[in-house]
Formats: structure tokens, sequence, C-alpha cells
């Protein structure tokens, strides 16, 4: 199916097309994708774009309907410069976007809460990007297939051979959105409070609060057959394993195996 680099998808009705290789280099900034507030936080390689990206699984699409603007969040994976997401057939959303008219997609991860001196100079710690493009159907029913398994194997590298096979019913009601990432940029804060220098004799306590989303205890599903056990490929799934680090470890695993 190809490597990481080389998959992607060139028209509206396909998924996993062939073409150069998209992993290298650097998006070159423009007037919408350029980081105008606090320049040095910007990134534009592809290797900070894309650990961003996959680090995550929730974005949020804009996009705007009849002069009104809308911001939908919704799970997304990665395939070289393309991004993917679903939902139902029915959703106004996936039937706007999907006509190819300009979407925005951001992805941000909160990683500190920063405490200053003063109340101006509190800030937070963030990996984010955003990307622009425009988006289209993956139509036809393989590729649509491909893109459902590619979708599960990122969360979950190897559950999708253990699964009941969807059925044509689910496939019909179930949209697939393809955007090649046109423009990115990623913004990004690390490190403690930047404080005026006349304020670092205060009696103030300043610092990090470092954020974390962490895996919990898996909790069996009530109506599970008896003597079910948890399957292997669900190991990495570990209590208070860090899910940004393991979505990346997921992320990496699934390309790998292709």
């Amino acid at each position: 199916m190809g490597t990481e680099g080389d998959r992607m998808t060139t028209g509206k009705s396909g998924y996993g097309e062939t073409t150069a290789a998209a992993a290298e280099g650097s998006f070159k900034p423009t007037a919408r994708s350029r980081v105008k507030r606090l320049p040095k936080r910007g990134h534009y390689d592809r290797e900070t774009v894309y650990a961003v990206l996959d680090a995550g699984l929730i974005a949020h699409i804009g996009y705007v309907i009849d002069g009104q603007p809308f911001v939908t969040p919704t799970a997304y994976w990665r395939e070289g410069d393309m991004l993917y997401w679903h939902g139902s057939a029915a959703s106004r959303m996936l039937e706007h976007v999907g006509e190819g008219i300009p979407v925005s997609v951001t992805v941000t991860h909160l990683d500190g809460l920063v405490l200053a001196r003063s109340g101006f100079h509190h800030s937070i710690n963030y990996r984010s990007v955003m990307a622009f493009g425009r988006a289209h159907f993956v139509d036809d029913p393989a590729a649509k297939m491909a893109a459902f398994e590619a979708f599960v194997e990122r969360i979950y590298p190897g559950r999708w051979p253990e699964l009941r096979p969807a059925t044509a019913q689910e496939v019909k009601g179930t949209s697939v959105l393809g955007m090649k990432i046109e423009e990115a940029s990623a913004k990004i804060r690390t490190g403690g409070p930047v404080d005026d220098d006349e304020d670092y004799a205060l009696p103030i306590w300043a610092g990090v609060l470092p954020i974390r989303t962490v895996v919990g205890a898996a909790i069996p599903d009530e109506k599970l057959t008896p003597g079910i056990e948890r399957p292997a490929h669900l190991s990495i799934f570990r209590a208070e394993t860090e899910f940004d680090a393991l979505m990346m470890r997921a992320a990496r695993s699934s390309k790998a195996a292709e």
C-alpha cells in the first residue's frame, strides 16, 4: 500500500493513491498560514506539523455555508499530506465540505498552565496546527473500506482483522472525506513564564502546572461474553500512559505495517 510519504489521494473517489514523497521539506508560509503573533513559535516543517497531527485524535473543521461560519469537531487521521475524517452521510458538514469548498483544520494539545508574577504574563504551553485545503468525498466502496480500516488501525493497530466485517448499509451510511494539506503551520509554546525583569524579585510563586491526558483502566462491556480476554493488540493502552504519546506510537505502528 506504499509508504507514509507516498500515500495520498488525488481525486474525489480514491484513497491511498500514490504521489511524490509528501513528507519531505516544509510548507511554504503564506498570508493565511504564516504565524504573525509571536512568530518565533511558528513552525512550517512537515516533521513538526505531522508530529502535532499524529499525536491527536480530534480536529476542528472550519467552513462557511451561505455566509455562516461553522466549526465542527471530529476524529481524523493523516496519510502523507492528506487528512481524512468521516461521519454520517446525512451530515450537513460533510455534504457541503465534500463539495470542495475551502476548509481549515485545527488540532491543539494543552501541555501546561504557565503562572507568572503578573496576570498579563500568565500563559499556556501548547502544540497546535492549522491546515488549509479543500476536501472531497472518497466515493468508491473499496476505497471507503480501505479508509475505514486505516482509521481503526491508526488508533488500534492490529484490531481490524478481529472485527465483524462492515455491512453494505454501514458503508453506504458513512461518508469519508479527504483533504490535501495545501498550507499548514504549527505553533508551539514550551517552558516557564517570561516576566518583566523587575518582577522576578517579587514574593509571588511562578512556574508551570503540567497538563496530561492519560489512559485510564479498561472497563469491560457489561454484555461482554464471559471468558473473552482483553486482546494483545490493546496492550499499548496501559493505564496512565500519556494519550498523545500513545497516538504517536499507534500512528507509526500502523504506517510501519504498510
